[in-house]
C-alpha cells in the first residue's frame, strides 16, 4: 500500500468563536481524489487554505510524506497547486501573461507550452487580450490552464467549476480523472455533481453561510 502524500492529524480550528471543525484527521493517497462536502459555513474552503499553508489558524499537525510539513516546507510548497475559487489572475495582465506569472518559480515551461494550455480551455484568439476584457468564466479558464500544464503530484482546489459552461465541466472531469489516473492527489471543493470512480469524502458539520 502507498505511504500518504498529506496526512492530518486532530486538526481544530475555530472562527468568531465558533467551532469550523475538530478533531479532524485523514490521510491523502496517491493517485486519488478527494472531495470535502458540507454546508456553506462548514469551512471548506478555510480547510483548503489550511491545507494549502496558507492559514496557520487550525491546531493539530499537517505532515507532508511522513515528516511535519514545517520542517518539509519547501518541498511541501515546490509539490503542490492551489486554486483558489476566485480565479486569483491580474485583470490588467493578458492571459499569457497571467499564465507565466502563475507559473513563476516552478518547472520552466516554454511560451509554446503555456500558448497550447490557453488554447485547450478555450481561449484561442484570446491569449493576448487584457483580462479585464473577459468575462468571468473565460477568467476562471485562465486559472484552469494552469491544470494542463501542472505536474505537481497534490492539487487543492476549492470550487474550480464555477462559472465554466457544460463543455468545459466535462473537459474538466476528464482532467481530474486522467490526472489521479496517472498517481496524481487531488482535494477538491464543489457544489457540481462530481461523479469520479473511487471518489473519497470529507464532511464538514453544518453551519451558516461562508464569507
Amino acid at each position: 500500500m502507498s505511504e500518504p502524500l498529506l496526512q492530518a492529524v486532530d486538526l481544530h480550528c475555530e472562527r468568531d468563536d465558533r467551532t469550523l471543525f475538530r478533531d479532524l484527521s485523514f490521510s491523502i493517497l496517491p493517485a486519488t481524489l478527494t472531495r470535502v462536502e458540507g454546508p456553506n459555513g462548514s469551512g471548506k474552503t478555510t480547510l483548503l487554505r489550511v491545507l494549502a499553508g496558507l492559514n496557520d489558524n487550525a491546531d493539530g499537525q499537517i505532515l507532508w510524506r511522513g515528516q511535519n510539513r514545517r520542517i518539509n516546507r519547501e518541498s511541501f510548497l515546490r509539490n503542490t497547486l492551489y486554486i483558489g475559487h476566485r480565479p486569483g489572475i491580474k485583470p490588467l495582465l493578458s492571459p499569457l501573461e497571467n499564465l507565466e506569472a502563475l507559473t513563476a518559480g516552478r518547472k520552466p515551461r516554454s511560451r509554446c507550452d503555456l500558448l497550447q494550455a490557453l488554447r485547450g480551455t478555450g481561449l484561442s484568439g484570446f491569449e493576448t487580450v487584457p483580462c479585464r476584457r473577459l468575462s468571468a468564466g473565460q477568467q476562471r479558464r485562465v486559472a484552469l490552464a494552469r491544470l494542463l500544464i501542472a505536474d505537481e503530484p497534490l492539487w487543492i482546489l476549492d470550487e474550480i467549476f464555477t462559472a465554466i459552461d457544460a463543455q468545459g465541466v466535462e473537459a474538466l472531469e476528464g482532467l481530474l480523472v486522467q490526472r489521479v489516473r496517472e498517481g496524481g492527489s487531488i482535494i477538491v471543493t464543489t457544489h457540481h455533481d462530481l461523479q469520479v470512480p473511487g471518489m473519497q469524502r470529507i464532511t464538514l458539520g453544518e453551519g451558516p453561510d461562508e464569507f
